[in-house]
């Protein structure tokens, strides 16, 4: 592991920190020049329906099975069932072939949803470009969209992920999305660490704005994978509003291919892509011993080869660690419960949202703790995970700036600012990390960090020249 991150930073010019463990890490000074963090209007362009009655909208797609051969693709009709059927073809190829899917609506509260769609594509070819088309038959209202299949897995597949959590539909929200797409970075496959829409943060929990937030991402949604995390503003939870289920909206519009892990619900799976495996947790469900969620986790651990998926990463919402005032220490029951699980299979990194700012941790673990010895302070630990907060996408709760002081020392760089995060692997032993706040340009990295994988041997193996 290398003992220093070096960071530019453009103000009046560039300067170096050099961050050692033992002394904390960098808080940064930067002040955004404007605050964003307001509603779009419900007029505004990202908002807008595709033209044509029961056109097709809210297209996502995501991961359709545990290899990444299949792919799973949602759609919303408005007025009617209408057609429920994929049609999919190899760029190009004249031939066509058609899946059917599924038809669902729910009611929340007083409303009731248009018609959700979900349909599974199977047995795809690894590496490939694909068209698919909705709507085919139901008048002159079809749309067509393409996507593009990983790689197959294997230890040295390079391959490039981006991270934004806790997104909403503000201004700020409109930036981050925007500068995620146009980072030359080119992520290929979004992880998306939970709060999606915030419609519990409006009246009655208005789920219209669950139907304005899958517009406004449909942009990068439909074209690559989003990889599905449940936060807390899933959750849905209102007994005075007569909704005594949680997560009622999100899992009849977020479909995940949960059983294909073995998993009992789809708030917990796994996924392999090319050369990540990516582990899927709920902070918001139960994860006790012997719930179903710790079960499945027991058991996951053992289908982790890491000569053939050598990054290990875990997905939550809520961070285990954290330095931000509001919520310092919430994930506690949830770093002590697991954690060691997380030291002992040498997981490479965690990303967690939740918190409306930035971090980024040294590798750092605190399993010697219990309440008796009093080694209750994290220490240095090279076969634990990075812990990465990227709760900062932009939602209309704002940014959290209040932070812990001093600076705990497994807090290696933190910021209140809105960004995005891309995370790139180069092969079996190294990746990079970085993130970029929205006030930057597109190619600038405000904050970076070179990975070296933790199953695998780095210091037996040579460098990268560069990045």
């Amino acid at each position: 592991m290398l003992d220093s991150v070096v960071l530019s930073c453009s103000l009046l010019g560039l300067f170096l920190h050099v961050v050692e463990f033992t002394d904390g890490g960098i808080t940064s000074s930067f002040v955004r020049s404007v605050d964003y963090s307001l509603d779009m209007p419900l007029n505004s362009d990202v908002f807008r329906p595709p033209p044509g009655y029961n056109a097709p909208q809210q297209v996502h797609i995501t991961q359709g099975d545990h290899e990444g051969r299949g792919l799973i693709v949602s759609w919303v009709t408005p007025d009617s069932p209408g057609s429920n059927t994929v049609y999919y073809w190899v760029e190009g190829s004249k031939k066509k072939k058609y899946v059917e899917g599924i038809v669902l609506t729910y009611k929340y509260f007083r409303y009731t949803s248009g018609y959700i769609h979900h349909c599974t594509l199977k047995n795809l070819e690894f590496d490939t470009t694909y068209y698919y088309q909705l709507g085919l038959g139901d008048g002159n209202f079809s749309r067509t969209f393409t996507f593009t299949t990983p790689p197959s897995p294997g230890p040295d597949v390079p391959y490039t992920f981006g991270i934004i959590g806790d997104l909403g539909q503000t201004f700020d929200s409109n930036r981050t999305l925007a500068h995620y797409q146009k980072n030359p970075a080119k992520g290929q496959t979004l992880l998306f660490v939970g709060d999606l829409s915030y419609a519990d943060n409006y009246p009655f929990h208005d789920n219209v704005r669950w139907d304005t937030w899958g517009r406004f991402t449909e942009g990068s949604a439909a074209y690559q994978p989003w990889i599905w995390t449940a936060g807390n503003h899933e959750l849905d939870f209102a007994p005075h509003l007569g909704e005594h289920k949680p997560f009622i909206p999100y899992k009849s519009r977020y479909h995940v291919p949960f059983e294909a892990s073995g998993s009992t619900s789809p708030l917990w799976y796994s996924i392999k892509r090319a050369s990540a495996y990516i582990i899927v947790m709920s902070s918001y469900s139960a994860f006790g011993k012997y719930t179903p969620q710790y079960e499945w986790l027991e058991k996951e651990w053992a289908k982790v080869n890491r000569t053939q998926t050598p990054w290990l990463l875990v997905l939550m919402h809520c961070p285990l660690y954290n330095s931000y005032a509001d919520t310092y220490m919430e994930g506690e029951t949830m770093r002590v419960m697991y954690e060691p699980w997380f030291v002992e299979h040498k997981v490479d990194v965690v990303f967690a949202g939740h918190v409306h700012a930035y971090e980024r941790s040294e590798r750092a673990s605190n399993i010697a703790y219990n309440i008796t010895n009093g080694l209750c302070d994290p220490i240095k630990d090279e076969s634990a995970p990075i812990y990465v907060t990227i709760g900062d996408g932009g939602n209309l709760e704002g940014l959290v700036t209040e932070m812990t002081e001093p600076q705990p020392t497994y807090s290696a760089y933190r910021e209140a600012s809105f960004g995005h995060g891309i995370f790139d692997i180069k092969n079996r032993t190294h990746a990079f990390f970085s993130w970029h706040r929205n006030e930057d340009g597109y190619a600038i990295v405000a904050d970076s960090k070179w990975l070296l994988n933790r199953f695998w041997k780095p210091s037996e193996v040579p460098p990268l020249a560069s990045a």
